[in-house]
């Protein structure tokens, strides 16, 4: 059986991306798990008493490891790669990775290599100048069910970073799945 990174890792793999306003949300919380601009870290913890995260990786990692559309969203340079297991009240909601070209954490107001258990999104989102691009969403079918995804280019400070989430299970995008 694949360990939760190896197993996330694998799922984000087959992923077929879709830009996100062609994307069909069965209902308005789907809408606002997939398409929200701010940070999901906010959002996640206003479902839970405590949001905690567990480092999966925090690596350097070559350009010849990135994809072609990876390559595209950024560059083609050295990248930390952050990978993290987002957690509400200690159960695991979504898989986070995140790519962060090396020229990006130059001149920060926030030494990103040294995160820790701190959610990036809270502390990208507390930059002067953030914003979101490039939104891309997907749902894909995996042994434990059809999961949703979001990919997305974030600017910090002018400087790319990509994040990749993936739903897991019991994330909250799910608990009012049957209602339309």
């Amino acid at each position: 059986m694949l360990d939760i990174n190896s197993w996330c890792a694998s799922v984000l793999k087959k992923v077929q991306w879709q830009e996100a306003d062609s994307f069909k949300c069965r209902n308005e919380w789907q809408q606002y798990w997939l398409l929200g601009l701010d940070s999901l870290s906010r959002r996640l913890e206003q479902h839970c008493q405590v949001l905690s995260v567990s480092v999966l990786d925090n690596t350097h990692i070559n350009p010849s490891s990135l994809t072609e559309e990876e390559t595209n969203l950024l560059s083609k340079e050295v990248c930390l790669r952050r990978k993290v297991i987002l957690k509400g009240d200690q159960t695991s909601w979504v898989y986070g990775r995140t790519l962060i070209p090396l020229s990006s954490l130059q001149d920060q107001p926030h030494d990103l290599t040294r995160q820790g258990h701190v959610p990036l999104g809270i502390t990208v989102f507390s930059a002067k100048s953030v914003h979101r691009d490039k939104l891309q969403v997907a749902k894909v079918m995996t042994d434990k069910g059809e999961l949703f995804a979001r990919r997305s280019r974030l600017w910090m400070n002018e400087k790319p970073m990509l994040v990749a989430e993936l739903f897991l299970p019991n994330a909250p995008i799910y608990s009012k799945e049957m209602e339309s």
